[in-house]
């Protein structure tokens, strides 16, 4: 009698315990890749030369970690060059986190996001509990599709406050979705000629 109320329990206790695919924490079937690069950390005061600039971002950027909330399935990084990359991200609405120096608990926020879309969002400043885009227009919501050129398809999504349009994009533009990006590296503010 003991057993078959041990083995009833120890049921109980594992389809109690079983995520179900709606569950937050559940790996989605059409995760969302999200990519770009860190720009800068808001307020960092920059190095004189550009040497030491570069050194300074590039000690930023290999301290900086980056997670999405939520989501124990998700995973990515940031490169030395402030490029990152999150793969299976659950689509919809999620929230990225990056924790830098000089700028605890940064979030971008992605909201109406369709499964199996690419995120890329270059030039993020992140700052405490925040982050921005210096151009948002640069943000591009790509959705993979059978056709022959990307188009609009009416629909969008809001990336880190900024409503984006969602693009049908052709499956062979696709390639680099799972590539980190690459930002060109330092510029200088001023250029003599």
């Amino acid at each position: 009698m003991a057993r078959r109320a041990f083995f009833a329990a120890l049921v109980v206790l594992a389809f109690g315990c079983q995520q179900s695919a709606d569950s937050p924490h559940a790996l989605s079937r059409d995760p969302i890749s999200v990519r770009g690069w860190i720009h800068d950390v808001a307020g960092a005061k920059m190095a004189q030369t550009a040497e030491m600039e570069i050194a300074r971002r590039t000690e930023i950027f290999t301290q900086t970690s980056v997670w999405v909330e939520g989501s124990q399935y998700a995973s990515g990084g940031v490169a030395e060059n402030g490029a990152f990359i999150i793969l299976d991200v659950p689509p919809i609405q999620s929230t990225v986190g990056f924790q830098a120096p000089g700028a605890d608990n940064a979030r971008l926020v992605l909201q109406d996001v369709p499964g199996n879309c690419d995120v890329f969002i270059p030039d993020v400043v992140l700052k405490a509990g925040g982050a921005t885009v210096l151009d948002p227009t640069k943000i591009q919501v790509r959705l993979p599709a059978s056709v022959d050129k990307r188009h609009a398809t009416g629909k969008y999504a809001t990336i880190a406050g900024v409503k984006v349009p969602i693009v049908e994009t052709p499956l062979n533009e696709m390639v680099d979705r799972r590539d980190y990006p690459s930002p060109g590296g330092f510029r200088p503010v001023a250029v003599v000629k």
